[in-house]
């Protein structure tokens, strides 16, 4: 649809390897765990009562009908003296790329069901929780307890395969315990009803933008300007989206945000520094219009290098 505009055209380029690819001046090690590049994938699935976890043989036939063929694997330890091991699992058809040669499955980890903790939850996170802000409150009051689960080693995967692999093992979590009345996804904050993932018909790399990234929405004190921004990306090495903008229709700007967020991860080539995208005029994509990235700190927590976006005329701020 044109939505990219080059200045010059693009040399091709080998895949880098994953833990190869840069992404900020800074040391990754320094950022939040659950932002940090190629990262680990973590999410809580909330319920009403406590369940009992899955035997290891139907949790390994369900899974190997989502992502392929698995096999348990002896966990490195318990979760605590008074419950049981986590299961683990390894995913043989999806081996990680790592930079010393080797070739191995990557993992899946559940924990067994246990005392959700919403308090842990700020009002920031709880403010940004737009899929479904009407029952934020009764999901999170209600639910008691939680089911952790997070992926281990995905780093290592092409992105695109990784997009994919997250959101069938989600899939796969979401048929292993069908009282799940909503997933908390730790990654990007995101709170989203169990029975909306379960229905979506949504395919692709669409899946995770749509799942598993939150685009947020804030406008700063004392100003009429606001700031929409993206959460999730970076489990897939691609830095997050930001927009500082007035006098433009917000949910015009989320739209953007989220259709470039997929077209980035589609065609599996992150924006450069100085590159232009094609606008919005009246609501839909300009090509006549263009708008230019470049990388910058983000202005919202959490600390974070983003894709800083130039709306031109609507743009806020000094840059």
């Amino acid at each position: 649809m044109g939505f990219f505009k080059k200045k010059k055209p693009e040399q091709p380029q080998s895949q880098p390897e994953p833990q190869q690819r840069p992404q900020q001046e800074d040391p990754a090690e320094q950022m939040d765990p659950s932002i940090r590049p190629g990262g680990v994938f973590l999410v809580q699935l909330l319920m009403k009562e406590k369940c009992e976890a899955p035997g290891v043989e139907r949790m390994a036939e369900v899974l190997s009908r989502h992502i392929g063929r698995v096999e348990a694997a002896e966990p490195s330890g318990k979760v605590s003296d008074t419950m049981p091991d986590i299961a683990l699992f390894a995913a043989l058809d999806h081996l990680g790329h790592f930079s010393d040669g080797k070739r191995l499955p990557v993992q899946v980890s559940v924990m067994p069901c246990e005392t959700f903790h919403p308090e842990k939850i700020d009002e920031m996170r709880r403010s940004q929780m737009w899929d479904c802000l009407q029952d934020r409150d009764r999901i999170l009051s209600e639910c008691k307890y939680c089911v952790f689960a997070n992926d281990i080693l995905c780093g290592a995967l092409p992105p695109l395969e990784r997009a994919d692999f997250d959101m069938d093992f989600l899939e796969a979590l979401l048929e292993l315990y069908p009282t799940c009345e909503a997933v908390y996804f730790l990654n990007s904050g995101k709170l989203m009803r169990a029975d909306a993932i379960r229905g979506q018909a949504i395919e692709g790399p669409d899946r995770f933008i749509r799942f598993a990234v939150n685009v947020r929405f804030f406008n700063i004190s004392g100003t009429n300007d606001h700031v929409v921004d993206t959460l999730g990306l970076s489990l897939l090495y691609v830095e997050d989206l930001q927009y500082h903008f007035h006098d433009m229709d917000p949910n015009w700007v989320v739209n953007h945000a989220y259709n470039m967020a997929s077209y980035i991860l589609a065609n599996d080539r992150p924006i450069k520094d100085g590159e232009t995208i094609d606008g919005v005029t009246d609501g839909r994509f300009d090509q006549s219009l263009q708008w230019q990235c470049h990388f910058e700190d983000a202005m919202v927590q959490p600390k974070r290098p983003v894709l800083d976006v130039h709306m031109n005329e609507y743009a806020a701020g000094d840059r």
